[in-house]
């Protein structure tokens, strides 16, 4: 059990919404924390309680403490009925908790649970943190069912409120005299109570009924916080208090004022000279050990070398130091026994700082001491100081929190280092076969032949269409490929004849280079070329040999890169970057992006090393073309990032992706990188200026359920630079112009997105260290598309969802006009008699309605981005099949019987989709069936109903047809029919499109 408990004293409350006809509540409050849960006793018929009723939780984790949270939620008791009524709640971060000593009583507001709560008044609570041994927490409290047999407990009930419960209990039916009680317990309060009262308390329990008890749950159960934490850590110098950083006298180190700063020794080993031979042979394969206590960063050995070179960095945590004495040891490499060269000790007391914009750090040249002391000819170049992940080292060290073996080689040490990556420009290519000329099959030279052209450009290969026998072919197809700069293949085009059934023979190749293509940037015709084709590959990019073909096969070909479209390489719905592909297209930046990744907590373990699992986890983040890795911390379940990166921002409409990974290459270099968790954050959901620390929790849908794999902590911030290109930017289309100029269709956009992902995974996977394949995919959420039950499900309850209010609406009318209210009705008669008497306020009421509501919801606006929602993703109710249905490789590999079930439940759904489609478009049908004569009688009976309406309106007032109109919509139900009106007889009988359907 934990040392550290929260204390919550419930003090009082005044100023309940009462909830019943006779202007009363019974008040309690349940106290939710770290999965436990208190109730208080109830108050009957009390608007204005005093509780001073004391509990004491239990803290599972207290590194956890900040981001936890403290909620009491007030409710009324209702007797006879389950129903609890809402009269509010307060939420207290853990970033507040303070010493018992220093905590005061405070009336907190009660916060509503939505725009309709009629939620009022304050709650006075007493929170704090306490070590005092003699205090357990608190066990499971007996609440009783009926307010009005309350039973108090005889440790947390002081002796005022046992009196104030017994006058209440005594004058229950009397009219009640409102007491004012003192916020601020005094000392006798928080004593056990004395033996008469002791006595007069247990008076009352013989003399009260005795209720059934119910026991609250108090365990700390399994974890299902998956909600955003706001937290105020101490970030470039100050703390985080209203979304600003609010420092003290000190100024801030660096630029990295989104981040922790985290103070580093960082020691530069150059080079050496003159170092004696140790081997038999006369040569020496020397390497350096940079050692401080229990940590230790060793350089590559190079073979056979006197006067090596190894320019490494290494870099070590100053609250991880635990010696004072730092040893540069150079030693030679061998089989059995590494052989000792010499050392250079350092005193870090006397290690001087070092501070951005500082130039660096001058290394210099330091005598090597052998085991006796003495001080020969060798020596190695060093440079050793102390700073910040400012520092311009912090990117190409080496960190003590990352070295697990003796043996830090260069490829290990590139793949724990932090990064970044720019994904290369992408293009649009869009080839157009025309025809060809003079295509003869040199096999057999009478036959006609039945050609196509195939055209590749690197591994992305279409074909056009068979063309009809003959020696001159015309196509007239077109085709868009993804090519990506510097331009490293070609398009390669080949002219085939379709001999047989399975059997194509070539007549011609013509390989085009693809920077010799014309480029546009907008929708302007581009011209076209004849190529003569040649019989292979190399032949056909001899363009000199080309020149001296008088006669043979050509094929006319139109080409172009498209500069103006933007080229889709993640989801449409998370887009990060939406500028055109032509530089000279792109907008001026409108804002700063800055990203603080500071930490992460209680990571679940991936691996097993030492017989305990751990993590090698890493943070990768995108925005744009621009893609950041953070360095990989080495066993650790709650590792220490603290990097700061920067992006520009070109519009607010885009996303920025965050990602945790588990390094799978560090110790075998032949594993797949494992996702722990994602967080999406979209722009124009942040407030310019405001930072933004939040506790992110990492969800992951596993075949087995809903997975939160630790929380990740971030500080985000956008600055906007030109609030009027801004808010500008909401007047522009979303896409380049090309996207509605001359647009692409869903398939092909889909098709072009792939081959997009594959030549950034290709062009990513040849850095170092690599971003691998399954770190893209999931960062550009390149399997979405893929069908899933959970989805459809989610993606149908947010179309009713949205719809809901429609519905709502409709029926609150259907009510209105059903005279179930008549006061309700009569005032909307009346306010329907001003709107069509004045009907030029009709659009002013509309505009100012919706203006107070936007102020209204002002109160409850988001005070963070929005994270995954697993109700809303239907996540946390997904059942086993469905589950193993999402996470099945396509194309499946199940048995039959399997699929059979699954393709039988995919008709099932299918066929609803279907229906409610087909009903919809039905309705549409009709309408447009009124003026389109399919049913002659119908559409002579409605225009002839438009004439006689026409001349009826021409010499009635319209205000008077207005108003009749909405008096006869709303009569009263005595006036109405059962059967359904002409009206609505005549449109269902119109004819749809339906008889068409097979």
């Amino acid at each position: 059990m934990s040392k550290i408990k929260l204390g919550v004293e419930v003090i009082s409350a005044h100023g309940l919404f009462n909830t019943d006809k006779q202007n009363s509540c019974s008040p309690f409050v349940e106290l939710k924390f770290d999965n436990q849960i208190f109730r208080t006793t109830t108050k009957p018929n009390d608007p204005n309680p005093v509780w001073h009723e004391s509990f004491y939780f239990t803290v599972s984790d207290p590194s956890f403490l900040s981001t936890l949270t403290l909620e009491a939620h007030v409710y009324s008791y209702q007797d006879g009925t389950d129903a609890k009524p809402f009269l509010g709640k307060v939420r207290v971060n853990g970033t507040s908790f303070v010493p018992h000593s220093e905590a005061a009583p405070f009336n907190y507001p009660l916060e509503k649970r939505s725009v309709f709560s009629r939620a009022r008044g304050e709650l006075g609570l007493r929170v704090f943190i306490t070590e005092d041994p003699s205090i357990t927490p608190s066990l499971p409290t007996p609440v009783p069912e009926s307010p009005r047999s309350y039973i108090p407990s005889p440790r947390q009930e002081p002796v005022k409120s046992i009196i104030t419960a017994a006058a209440n209990m005594v004058a229950a039916d009397k009219p009640k005299a409102r007491t004012l009680y003192n916020v601020t317990p005094s000392v006798n309060q928080q004593q056990q109570p004395t033996t008469a009262m002791s006595y007069g308390m247990q008076e009352m329990r013989a003399a009260a009924p005795m209720p059934p008890r119910v026991v609250q749950y108090n365990g700390p159960g399994p974890s299902s916080d998956f909600t955003v934490k706001e937290t105020s850590p101490f970030l470039g110098g100050g703390r985080i208090i209203g979304g600003r950083i609010v420092r003290g006298t000190q100024r801030p180190v660096g630029t990295y004022d989104l981040v922790e700063e985290m103070r580093f020794l960082f020691v530069r080993v150059v080079k050496a000279r003159d170092l004696p031979d140790r081997d038999l042979t006369g040569s020496l394969d020397p390497y350096v050990e940079v050692k401080i206590g229990n940590f230790k960063g060793v350089t590559r050995h190079l073979d056979k070398n006197s006067d090596p070179e190894w320019n490494q960095v290494f870099a070590f945590a100053k609250e991880n130091l635990q010696s004072n004495v730092l040893e540069i040891v150079v030693k030679d490499k061998d089989l059995v026994l590494d052989d000792y060269v010499g050392t250079v000790r350092f005193d870090l007391n006397e290690v001087q700082s070092r501070v951005p914009p500082d130039s660096p750090l001058a290394p210099e040249w330091y005598r090597l001491e052998n085991k006796r002391g003495e001080k020969k000819r060798a020596e190695i170049m060093l440079a050793v100081w102390e700073g910040t992940q400012a520092d311009e080292a912090f990117g190409d060290a080496v960190f003590s929190d990352s070295l697990t073996s003796s043996d830090s080689s260069d490829i290990i040490s590139a793949n724990l280092r932090s990064k970044v990556y720019h994904s290369p420009r992408l293009w649009y290519l869009r080839v157009k076969i025309i025809e060809a000329q003079d295509v003869i099959i040199v096999s057999d030279k009478s036959r006609l032949p039945e050609a196509f052209v195939r055209i590749q450009v690197g591994n992305q290969m279409l074909k056009t269409k068979v063309a009809q026998r003959s020696f001159h072919p015309r196509w007239d197809n077109e085709f868009m490929f993804v090519v990506a700069e510097p331009f490293e293949e070609h398009l390669v085009l080949s002219v085939e004849d379709h001999s047989a059934a399975n059997r194509d023979e070539p007549v011609g190749k013509a390989v085009i280079p693809l920077s010799a293509i014309e480029r546009r940037n907008d929708d302007r015709a581009f011209r076209s070329r004849w190529f003569h084709l040649e019989d292979s590959i190399s032949d056909a990019m001899d363009e000199d040999k080309a020149k001296r073909v008088k006669f043979a096969t050509r094929l006319h070909v139109a080409a172009v890169l498209e500069g103006g479209y933007h080229v889709f390489d993640e989801s449409t719905y998370y887009s990060s970057d939406l500028r055109p592909t032509a530089r000279q297209l792109w907008k001026q930046a409108i804002g700063v992006l800055e990203l603080g990744i500071l930490n992460a907590n209680g990571l679940h373990p991936v691996k097993n090393r030492d017989g305990k699992g751990t993590s090698d986890t890493y943070v990768v983040a995108k925005y744009g073309h621009k893609w950041v890795r953070s360095r990989t911390v080495i066993n650790s379940l709650n590792p220490k990032y603290n990097e700061q990166y920067t992006w520009e921002v070109l519009d607010p409409a885009t996303v920025l992706t965050i990602c945790v990974f588990d390094n799978g290459h560090f110790s075998s270099g032949n594993g797949r990188d494992q996702t722990i968790g994602k967080v999406r954050i979209r722009l124009s959901t942040l407030q310019t200026g405001r930072v933004y620390t939040n506790a992110y929790p990492l969800l992951v849908l596993t075949p087995s359920g809903l997975k939160k794999r630790g929380e990740l902590h971030l500080a985000v911030r956008f600055t906007c630079t030109s609030v009027s290109n801004t808010l500008m930017k909401y007047t522009k289309p979303l896409l380049p112009k090309m996207h509605y100029t001359q647009p692409l269709s869903v398939n092909l956009q889909e098709m072009l997105r792939v081959q997009a992902l594959n030549i950034i995974v290709a062009r990513l996977g040849r850095s170092e260290p690599p971003l691998r394949r399954e770190v893209v995919e999931y960062m550009t959420d390149a399997k979405t598309h893929l069908f899933s039950m959970r989805r459809s499900k989610a993606n149908f309850f947010r179309f009713t969802a949205v719809f809901s209010g429609v519905m709502s609406v409709w029926k609150w009318m259907g009510e209105v006009c059903s005279w179930r209210t008549p006061v309700t009705t009569g005032l909307v008669h009346v306010l329907y008699t001003m709107l069509v008497m004045f009907p030029e306020m009709i659009l002013p009421t509309v505009f100012l309605y919706m203006a107070v509501i936007g102020l209204w919801n002002y109160r409850i606006r988001p005070r963070f981005p929005p994270h995954m929602d697993t109700k809303l993703s239907y996540a946390e109710s997904v059942n086993a099949d469905e589950l193993d249905e999402e996470f099945d490789i396509f194309p499946t590999m199940k048995a039959p019987d399997i699929v059979k079930m699954r393709y039988d439940r995919l008709r099932i759904v299918a066929g609803k989709i279907q229906t409610v489609v087909g009903d919809i478009a039905a309705q549409g049908e009709r309408v447009q069936a009124l003026l389109s004569w399919r049913d002659p009688r119908a559409t002579a009976i409605f225009v002839t109903f438009c004439f006689i309406v026409a001349m009826v309106l021409y010499i009635t007032p319209f205000k008077l047809f207005a108003l009749l109109s909405g008096y006869y919509f709303m009569r009263h139900p005595k006036l109405r029919h059962r059967i359904p009106s002409a009206p609505l007889n005549f449109f269902r009988r119109l004819p749809a499109m339906t008889d068409s359907m097979l």
